[in-house]
């Protein structure tokens, strides 16, 4: 673990931590407060990430993610994602550490880059149950894991899941949900376009604006434009 550690911080860049501390909103009551950035960029991230993660063992994955620095948790969130795909045996083991670990998986880029390829692609064939528990949390980012989970259905044209969930989500309070389940809405409707607008014409009177802009994205313009004057 020590080598992963100065491996990123040789890589540290002041002036880009300094952009990365605005862009995940790290201040006083916004929600990454208290997110740290050492400055790295995401291939910077997934080199060292692939370099390391075969031999690395989950207690030294755990003591990454529980790091202050942001890319420690990701480059240990992105070891998981290589382990997942390359070791099938510990498919089981990555799930379960990320469910057990969802309070380190604190922003949005942590959540996105990682859940869908893990969680999501271990409840492909598993059951679903825990999607429920997590899209009623009082956590956003384990409301937004419940979400992106789902994305690894999507690309199955699996919908249902995708479809309560974002039902459950639509007075949801926060910009990144609504934002979330519009880009989840999103990919149904690249997969199946009818599904998505029987949702929107059942839904889009009470569908946040944000969530139904990202929603329609990909509609021709006539059908946008009808959906954003109901």
């Amino acid at each position: 673990m020590f080598l992963i550690e100065k491996e990123l911080r040789k890589l540290s860049d002041p002036v880009r931590a300094k952009h990365s501390q605005r862009f995940f909103k790290t201040g006083p009551g916004e929600y990454g407060e208290g997110d740290v950035f050492l400055g790295l960029t995401m291939p910077q991230v997934r080199i060292v990430a692939k370099k390391y993660f075969k031999e690395i063992d989950y207690s030294s994955v755990q003591e990454l993610v529980e790091s202050k620095y942001h890319e420690f948790r990701m480059c240990a969130l992105v070891m998981l994602v290589y382990k997942y795909e390359k070791f099938a045996s510990e498919r089981k083991e990555i799930y379960e550490f990320f469910l057990k670990n969802t309070k380190y998986i604190n922003n949005w880029d942590l959540v996105d880059v990682t859940v869908p390829r893990t969680v999501g692609f271990y409840l492909v064939d598993h059951d679903r149950s825990v999607l429920y528990k997590l899209v009623k949390s009082k956590d956003l980012w384990e409301r937004r894991i419940s979400v992106l989970a789902t994305f690894a259905f999507i690309r199955n044209n699996d919908f249902k899941d995708s479809l309560k969930i974002s039902e459950i989500l639509l007075n949801d309070k926060h910009d990144l949900i609504h934002k979330a389940v519009g880009w989840m809405l999103r990919e149904i409707g690249k997969r199946d376009e009818s599904v998505l607008e029987e949702f929107l014409d059942k839904h889009v009177t009470e569908m946040p604006r944000t969530m139904l802009r990202y929603s329609i994205e990909r509609l021709e313009e006539g059908k946008r434009k009808g959906y954003l004057r109901k």
